[in-house]
């Protein structure tokens, strides 16, 4: 092979000029390959020649590069020019891929925030949660005794750490205030790998049984409370009526364990701990070893659990105790991972229906176009050039609907931010950084892809002559229409699977809130008065406390009903106790129950129905018989068929008897089950003795609006102790309301998503019919001149919509019924059939291609005959 000028051509030289495009290939090519040939030729020697073969790379791609952005330079301003002709089709492009995009962007975004994202702690991949495992049970709290013996025989885990929440009430600093905090053993901080941004961390002399106690606070409690003053440490304060000394502050981005902790505290333990192995209230965090699997630390966990079972054995009938362990980063509420999941499900559904529509429009822009392309051919233009100016076109329209998306994106975030559980130690927002406009680039450059290359290659392929005679029609029809009536049917299937799916959600969700909660929740406010130790420690002390708050309250207009209970039902799961009945074998793992101690009047003001006996009296005091309120469940449950009242058991380290049967309370929630419930008069309890049930919620019913009354109630508690903060007021409404808004939020997202497909797939067959008409008119005109009625024009149009409309509405039935079946966990019962449902979203989906459909038939009959054969 020989250049033309007869030299040898070079094939590194050939590869290099493929750096250049096509068109410049085609046109200067065989001279730059001549000259290259003569330059090789006339240098002689090794040096010359190297020197020849740098100065050529370095000049071919310098070349190359100005000749690429010469020629984008030239594709761009002819893509607005054409923009410009067109701002209804721009627009439309525009908004679709808007749409697609952002709905991918916040989707991912909010998804990574929550599952993949890494935590913000040192080392977080060897982060794991430790728990004890107790029959029906795979996660309970561990006790110090159990804590400290996992410490001493385990040798996969570089540390262990143990932590526990609850607030704490600052005093001493203008109104008194109460403060989420952790309490945490010293070496916690220096597993996770941070240090106050003022300041110290604990040590273990901080921990010492008896030691003055110290406190960490949040950067925000530091300037909200303390305006920011740097001379915060060695800050004396009170807490809980305790003395305590500021040690340090956190940095601004610091939670631990949940977002939003606002102080910490030293947490150790003394030999007393230790005797009682079952005093479970502790969280356990372990960092493994550099290079241990998680699979041997359960391993070793499993041993030393066997261990610990033959030192102490459970008491008879009692289920041995075991270990579970998994990442801390995948500690994400079952719930919130199915409804994330989906999201993404939605989202990459309503990304895919935005491509088949945009690569419709973009399929029926081109053939409009095919004369301007034919023209452009006739002139000299090459289908590689003709190409990439369609590419740039359909690259600047996604790169609009990129920009537009992300920012659609994140405006949606604030809605997005309640699907993100408290629970976890991040932010509520994600934030835009180069991680999620990396996916969005991505996810635009997809978009520009799907919609951009087919439709370049369809419109240059097969342009001639005949597209330049006016009403040409050569190349319009056929297999384009077929695939233009492919990617409809899709926007069809996608949209009714869609349709579906959030319906099916929908009735889930009204399912779940038409579930009665055991209470009325209309007119109750609610508040927390938590009353600290020791000063609070002794019964007849709270009690006074709570005697004085409810008989002022009850007296204030409008209230028809005041009481206290240790935690509000939905607010707060916990309190899980053994149940032990006499005559009746011990088991574990089904014989617990809930334990709230309430005041007399908690069932009347929450409206529970009393369904036998009595309430708690104010003469149930620790020197009477001990007596317990029981749920109907726990009635059914250990003593079937007989009357519950009079029956005693033992609860909380005390035999009771039954005095009265109220009817059951989902205290987990509306959607998970509740253990059945015990309920103690407030007086009887020892002093020092499981404190922390406590009443600590007041709740207080009111037939006018009970916001109102807080002002009232404010100056009730702090005539009853002014160092008594107040905290959680809230109406109990809200707290229902609360436990279904991620449900609410994912409805709300997945029926948009829904809708925006439903609109997308009539306006893709709006389209495809109405270019479809446009192109028969003088088929129709010659139909309806030779006797055709016009209903017989329509009957034909609408055939073809219903036809594509029924192959994906077919298709999406069956993929429909498959996704309600992966979502069937988070349907509550509700069969993934329902028939409801798919009537409907059919009913939806017929609506919307219907309209779709009328239009281009209307039009289509409103042709004139001769008006259309003249044009021909």
């Amino acid at each position: 092979m020989s250049s033309p000028t007869g030299g040898p051509k070079s094939r590194v030289y050939a590869l290099l000029l493929r750096l250049f495009p096509r068109s410049f290939r085609d046109e200067y090519g065989g001279e730059m390959e001549a000259l290259f040939a003569r330059r090789r030729r006339d240098a002689d020697g090794f040096a010359p020649r190297i020197g020849l073969w740098l100065e050529t790379l370095v000049d071919t791609l310098t070349a190359a590069v100005r000749c690429h952005a010469d020629l984008l330079r030239q594709d761009v301003l002819q893509a607005l020019r054409t923009f410009r002709r067109a701002p209804g089709f721009t627009g439309a492009v525009l908004l679709v891929s808007a749409l697609g995009i952002g709905a991918m962007t916040a989707a991912f975004s909010i998804t990574d925030h929550v599952l993949l994202r890494p935590l913000p702690y040192a080392g977080w991949e060897r982060l794991v949660a430790v728990w004890q495992s107790n029959g029906n049970y795979a996660r309970t709290e561990p006790s110090p005794a159990v804590f400290h013996d996992w410490q001493q025989l385990n040798t996969s885990f570089e540390s262990l750490g143990a932590w526990y929440s609850g607030a704490i009430n600052l005093v001493g600093v203008g109104e008194p205030v109460r403060l989420e905090s952790t309490a945490l053993t010293p070496n916690l901080m220096d597993m996770l790998g941070v240090r106050p941004r003022l300041g110290r961390s604990f040590s273990q002399e901080d921990a010492r049984p008896g030691a003055p106690q110290t406190l960490l606070l949040s950067h925000a409690v530091w300037q909200s409370r303390f305006a920011g003053d740097p001379s915060i440490l060695g800050r004396a304060v009170r807490i809980d009526g305790a003395p305590a000394t500021v040690i340090g502050v956190m940095a601004p981005d610091f939670s631990f364990p949940k977002r939003g902790m606002q102080a910490w505290r030293p947490l150790g333990f003394g030999e007393e701990d230790y005797k009682e192995r079952d005093n479970n209230y502790l969280k356990v965090v372990g960092k493994l070893r550099p290079g241990v699997t998680i699979e041997a630390v359960r391993t070793e966990m499993g041993v030393i659990s066997e261990r610990l079972a033959k030192a102490y054995p459970p008491a008879p009938g009692a289920t041995k105790a075991g270990s579970t362990l998994f990442p801390l980063r995948s500690d994400v509420p079952w719930r919130s991972r199915q409804l994330l999941m989906a999201l993404v499900g939605a989202a990459l559904c309503l990304l895919l229906i935005a491509c088949a529509n945009l690569a419709s429009l973009l399929l029926a822009r081109a053939l409009v176009r095919r004369k301007e392309i034919s023209v452009r051919t006739a002139l000299g233009a090459g289908k590689g050039r003709l190409v990439r100016q369609l590419l740039t076109e359909s690259a600047l329209l996604a790169l609009g609907g990129g920009v537009l998306g992300v920012a659609a994106g994140f405006a949606s975030m604030p809605l997005l931010a309640l699907l993100v559980p408290p629970s976890l130690p991040i932010t509520e927002l994600p934030r835009l950084d180069l991680r999620v406009l990396s996916v969005a680039a991505v996810v635009t450059m997809f978009t520009a892809l799907a919609f951009g290359v087919l439709p370049a290659l369809r419109a240059c392929r097969g342009t001639g002559p005949a597209d330049l005679r006016e009403g040409g029609r050569s190349g319009v029809g056929g297999r384009r229409e077929r695939l233009r009536g492919f990617l409809v049917g899709a926007e069809v299937t996608i949209s009714v699977v869609l349709l579906i799916s959030a319906g099916l959600l929908l009735r889930a969700l009204s399912r779940i809130q038409d579930t009665d909660p055991g209470f009325k929740s209309a007119g109750v406010l609610t508040l927390r008065t938590a009353l600290p130790s020791p000063e609070y420690d002794a019964t007849l002390r709270r009690a006074q406390f709570y005697d004085r708050v409810l008989a002022q309250t009850r007296q204030l207009p409008g209230v028809t009903g005041a009481a206290y209970i240790s935690s509000l039902p939905i607010a707060y799961g916990g309190g899980i106790w053994s149940v032990e009945v006499p005559g009746r074998p011990r088991d574990d793992s089904n014989q617990r129950a809930s334990l709230r101690f309430v005041t007399p009047g908690y069932f009347a003001t929450m409206n529970t129905p009393l369904r036998a006996g009595r309430d708690t009296d104010p003469s149930d005091t620790f020197e009477a018989p001990f007596v317990a309120v029981v749920s109907e469940s726990f009635a059914k449950q250990y003593w079937p068929g007989k009357d519950p009242l009079g029956q005693h058991f033992k609860f909380a380290f005390m035999p009771r008897t039954v005095v009265g049967v109220v009817g059951d309370i989902r205290i987990r929630g509306l959607e998970r089950e509740s253990e059945p419930q015990v309920y103690v008069p407030y007086r009887q309890v020892a002093d020092n003795s499981v404190s922390w049930y406590s009443p600590k919620d007041l709740v207080v019913r009111s037939a006018a609006n009970p916001l109102d009354l807080m002002p009232a109630l404010r100056d009730i508690v702090r005539a009853a102790d002014p160092n008594q903060p107040i905290s959680d007021i809230r109406l109990l409404a809200d707290i229902v309301a609360d436990d279904t808004a991620p449900r609410r939020v994912q409805v709300i997202v997945l029926g948009a998503f829904a809708a925006i497909a439903c609109l997308l797939a009539g306006v893709g067959l709006h389209g495809l019919l109405s270019f479809g008409v446009a192109t028969r008119s003088q088929e129709f005109a010659v139909r309806m001149a030779i006797g055709a009625e016009r209903m017989d024009i329509i009957r034909l149009v609408a055939r073809e919509g219903a036809t594509l409309a029924a192959a994906g509405i077919g298709i999406g039935l069956v993929l429909a019924y498959a996704a309600g079946r992966s979502l069937q966990a988070l349907l509550v019962g509700l069969n993934p059939g329902d028939l409801t449902t798919y009537a409907a979203a059919l009913a939806l989906v017929l609506a919307g291609t219907a309209l779709g459909t009328f239009l281009p038939a209307w039009r289509a009959v409103r042709v004139s005959p001769a008006a259309a054969l003249r044009a021909e």
